[in-house]
């Protein structure tokens, strides 16, 4: 499998760009997110690839960052009736952290703005990655708040645990806020007794 291509940028379209490797040129699929953070013509450029294989032909897509490809692959993968013409679609549509948000929020309304997905195709996404998604958002909000409000990453991490277990996001976090608006005599408590006792709530 081809993980990433580093050579001159050839040539670059909005939805496609040709990758000059050592005298091989590569033809490569990409979103306009990918489109948008290209260099100019002939300079170095490195794109991480998605190995497409189908019956009929194979197709190289490429991105910029590890985020764009991630959930390129979540939605082709995850997601009943979205192949890799859809994923673009989606990633030329939406900055990744907005696609999450409205995956988070079920802002159905927001994901059908995107061009060619419709509301029934929003509402697949939403019902399919909410929780996958969740995960991700609730990671990175607890790697971001790590080094500056320790309370804040016991809480993520609670969170992160009771949605390991199978619990979705939004019910998770609810009842870990309620334990915090009933803190102990030893003030903040631990990540293993917020899990515990939002169990207890939760069952």
């Amino acid at each position: 499998m081809i993980a990433f291509l580093r050579g001159r940028l050839a040539e670059s379209l909005p939805n496609q760009a040709i990758v000059d490797v050592n005298g091989v040129g590569y033809h490569v699929l990409i979103p306009l997110s990918t489109y948008d953070k290209l260099p100019q013509q002939g300079a170095e450029v490195k794109l991480l690839t998605h190995y497409h294989v189908t019956d009929r032909d194979h197709t190289l897509y490429g991105f910029i960052t590890s985020d764009e490809r991630d959930l390129f692959r979540l939605l082709i993968d995850r997601v009943s009736g979205i192949g890799p013409k859809m994923g673009l679609a989606v990633l030329s549509g939406l900055p990744v952290a907005a696609f999450k948000d409205s995956v988070i929020r079920e802002d159905v309304a927001a994901l059908s703005r995107i061009s060619g997905v419709g509301k029934k195709t929003a509402e697949r996404i939403v019902l399919e990655l909410k929780d996958k998604v969740g995960v991700v958002g609730a990671w990175q909000e607890a790697k971001a708040t790590a080094s500056s409000d320790p309370s804040k990453t016991a809480q993520n991490d609670a969170v992160l645990a009771l949605i390991a277990l199978g619990f979705k996001q939004g019910e998770a976090h609810k009842a870990v806020q309620l334990q915090l608006k009933q803190p102990g005599p030893d003030g903040m408590p631990s990540v293993d007794k917020l899990v515990r006792e939002a169990l207890r709530a939760l069952n």
